[in-house]
């Protein structure tokens, strides 16, 4: 049996995720993707032809399939991640309704810490824009807004006009889960997209109307993908040459606030983790600061 188009194009929409929400290098996208392909020859040999097919009897068969072909415990826990976060963004998305792997244990092993940029690296970043065309204006707002607030970029894109109260410098984000969240965005954020919602967005839009702040053609909300390619323009004009992604601007504003004296739970709460161990991880990059700092200041070091 042939697995859908649908199904094959869920498979490519997480994939696109991964590349503009998470920040994914090519290497591990194309280790992501083969274990997928891997996945669906699987399902397809068990003669199914959906995703929605697939329940914990099927994920388990998955498993010993795995452990027949010779794959080491390492490999099929990496297999099972791939999955469980495959699942997760089908889930959350609404494409399903349940997640077969979330029952499922994965060995636990150590967590990659979070790429970011330095201070002076996210002011070149929006020192680089130039704000006289209504577009640039619009770009300068978003990047401003989401390191201002530590945003994803699914809830940055779908901000509208009447989330915004920029007399307050606050900003109401729907996040994972639709729950909301008012998270305080800082003078310099509101300033400019006070300028953009006064001066470049009417300019934009001419005689269209749209709920969005942040609109692109036709007065719908900007993908994305567009979003992931302006920050990846902006930052090789401003001389940053990492790979600097959507994901990177949100882990710098929780890592900074961190550095700067912020507490754990007040961070836990702006960037909208349900479990404050997610937070957590940050820690491990603020533990570093710490020490230089201790090292560089402390009469004794």
């Amino acid at each position: 049996m042939v697995l859908t188009s649908e199904t094959r194009n869920r498979v490519q929409a997480y994939l696109d995720f991964l590349v503009v929400e998470k920040g994914l290098s090519p290497n591990s996208l194309t280790a992501y993707g083969t274990d997928l392909t891997r996945f669906l020859d699987f399902l397809e040999s068990q003669q199914m032809s959906s995703l929605d097919q697939v329940d914990l009897t099927v994920i388990l068969a998955w498993l010993v399939h795995l452990t027949r072909s010779g794959l080491a415990p390492k490999s099929r826990a990496r297999h099972l991640i791939t999955l469980r976060g495959l699942f997760r963004f089908l889930v959350t998305e609404k494409y399903l309704s349940i997640n077969p792997v979330k029952e499922v244990d994965i060995p636990k092993s150590g967590r990659s810490l979070p790429e970011i940029i330095t201070i002076p690296e996210v002011a070149a970043l929006l020192d680089t824009i130039d704000t006289t065309h209504p577009r640039e204006l619009r770009n300068a707002a978003m990047l401003e807004v989401m390191y201002g607030a530590g945003l994803r970029v699914s809830e940055l894109i779908f901000i509208k006009i009447q989330d915004v109260n920029l007399d307050a410098n606050l900003v109401r984000v729907t996040g994972k889960g639709d729950k909301e969240r008012m998270v305080p965005i800082g003078t310099k954020a509101a300033d400019i997209t006070r300028q953009w919602k006064d001066r470049g967005r009417p300019r934009m839009l001419k005689t269209l109307n749209s709920p969005y702040l942040f609109v692109a053609r036709a007065g719908k909300p900007m993908t994305r993908q567009g979003f992931w390619k302006i920050i990846k323009k902006y930052a090789v004009q401003a001389g940053i040459f990492r790979n600097v992604t959507p994901h990177t601007l949100r882990h710098s504003f929780a890592t900074h606030l961190l550095e700067g004296g912020a507490d754990l739970r007040s961070v836990q709460t702006m960037l909208g983790h349900t479990d404050i161990s997610t937070t957590q991880i940050y820690t491990h990059i603020s533990r570093d600061y710490l020490m230089r700092m201790h090292q560089r200041y402390h009469p004794r070091r």
